[in-house]
């Protein structure tokens, strides 16, 4: 039966029969010897796939009560199971609903020499006790029984440092959307500084224009110098969004060139005509 709802779990994907299954499961188990090791590690596997089915079925809601009523007490929950517990609640943003289940169980003193326990202590401490904010519960954790039992000396000092730093960012005021990073107003300040440049040299060149009529300028020569002082100054490419307006000034300026220089002509000729 567990390896039926194995391969209705991850080769058929029907979640629901492979809960479905796992119950059974669980409900055959009831009438062997509950001392027998291998009851003991079926029972486990049981529960482990119906965990993950009544996630994948987005019950997760139910998950901790369904493996209560399989276990009874919260103690006697195997470490595996009490991990995928502690990381499923975490994804779904829930850790508090893991917190007095993980709590029992490290202090627990048969708990304390079995395998996994130091790995239960930290998905507890990280996963539950830092994202909640309970900096008072954690470092009883860390400096505690439990924390002497399930970590060395370094892995404590390093659980410190991430409970402490924890502590600084929610000291830390949160940023006021309505005030721009120093970076984003330098750049709108730099931007801002090069278009006003632009717009001097094109103003230049614009009065420059004006003298074409008399042959002392080549208009050549100066559309020449605005095409290169805008290739110079700018280096951007003119695909991109934020080319746009300074592209759309520069056309501007170019137009009133364009037209100080022909829109006299042009109308002399419409109206000899």
């Amino acid at each position: 039966m567990l390896d039926t709802a194995a391969e209705q779990m991850m080769v058929e994907q029907d979640f629901q029969e492979a809960f479905d299954t796992c119950d059974r499961g669980l409900e055959s188990l009831a009438n062997m010897d509950q001392e027998d090791s291998r009851c003991g590690e079926l029972k486990a596997g049981f529960c482990m796939l119906g965990m993950q089915a009544l996630a994948e079925l987005n019950q997760w809601h139910g998950v901790l009560s369904w493996i209560l009523q399989q276990y009874e007490q919260q103690e006697k929950i195997p470490a595996k199971i009490m991990q995928m517990c502690i990381l499923l609640y975490s994804k779904v943003g829930e850790p508090a609903v893991m917190q007095d289940a993980a709590r029992v169980w490290l202090h627990c003193l048969s708990n304390s020499t079995v395998t996994g326990f130091g790995t239960v202590a930290e998905l507890y401490l990280l996963h539950v006790l830092v994202p909640l904010g309970d900096r008072d519960e954690a470092l009883q954790l860390i400096q505690g029984q439990v924390g002497s039992s399930a970590f060395s000396e370094e892995q404590r000092q390093t659980a410190l440092d991430v409970v402490e730093e924890k502590e600084r960012q929610n000291e830390e005021p949160p940023p006021d959307p309505g005030i721009r990073p120093d970076s984003e107003i330098a750049s709108h300040s730099t931007q801002g500084s090069v278009i006003r440049k632009l717009q001097a040299m094109l103003r230049f060149l614009y009065r420059k224009v004006l003298l074409a009529g008399s042959g002392s300028f080549s208009f050549r020569k100066l559309f020449l110098a605005a095409v290169l002082l805008y290739m110079l100054l700018l280096r951007m490419d003119p695909a991109l969004p934020s080319s746009f307006m300074w592209i759309s000034k520069l056309l501007q300026l170019l137009r009133q060139m364009w037209t100080a220089m022909f829109a006299p002509y042009h109308q002399a000729l419409t109206q000899r005509l």
